[in-house]
C-alpha cells in the first residue's frame, strides 16, 4: 500500500464512563479508535492490516489479527524517514527514555518533525491488543485507516 506524500488529518474517538480500580470508583475518558484520513472517498469495505509476519490464512473464523505493545502508543509516520522519526523514541539512558524535541498535541499526542525528510511522526494512544483497520474505496484504494484501543487482558 502506497500513500501519496501530503498532510493528512488524524481523528481520535474518546469514550468515557465510570470505571473501578483496585476497589476504587473513577470517571474515565479512553481513546476507543485513531483514524488516518487519507481521502473523502466513501469507504466501501473494511479489511484488516497486516504486519509483516502477518499470516491471515492461519485465523479461525471470527479471529482478529492483533498487535501488541507495552508502551499503549501508537502512530503514524511516514515510512521513508521512518529510521529518523523514531530515533526519539529508541533513545535511553540508564533504562530512562531521554527528552525528545517534540510538539504536544491535544489527547496525549505528540508530533516529532525531520525537516530533512520534510516528514512526521504523530503519535496516540493505542492500547495493546488492537486491530488496525483499512478502509477502500470502491476503486480499493485506501481511504482511511482506523486503529481500535485494545481489550482488556490482552498481553504486551
Amino acid at each position: 500500500m502506497r500513500i501519496p506524500p501530503g498532510a493528512y488529518r488524524v481523528e481520535i474517538a474518546w469514550t468515557a464512563g465510570p470505571y473501578e480500580f483496585f476497589g476504587e470508583h473513577f470517571d474515565g475518558v479512553e481513546c476507543a479508535a485513531t483514524r488516518l484520513c487519507i481521502s473523502d472517498d466513501q469507504v466501501v469495505g473494511w479489511e484488516m492490516g497486516l504486519g509483516v509476519d502477518d499470516d491471515i490464512d492461519r485465523l479461525q473464523p471470527g479471529e482478529q489479527i492483533r498487535f501488541y505493545s507495552d508502551a499503549n502508543v501508537g502512530c503514524f509516520a511516514d515510512a521513508g524517514a521512518w529510521t529518523a522519526l523514531a530515533a526519539p523514541f529508541r533513545t535511553y539512558v540508564d533504562g530512562r527514555p531521554v527528552p525528545r524535541d517534540s510538539e504536544p498535541l491535544p489527547g496525549w499526542c505528540e508530533r516529532v518533525t525531520d525537516e530533512s525528510h520534510e516528514a512526521d511522526l504523530v503519535t496516540f494512544t493505542a492500547e495493546s491488543g488492537g486491530v488496525v483497520w483499512l478502509g477502500r474505496t470502491k476503486t480499493g484504494d485506501v481511504a482511511t485507516i482506523v486503529v481500535t484501543s485494545g481489550m482488556p487482558g490482552a498481553k504486551a
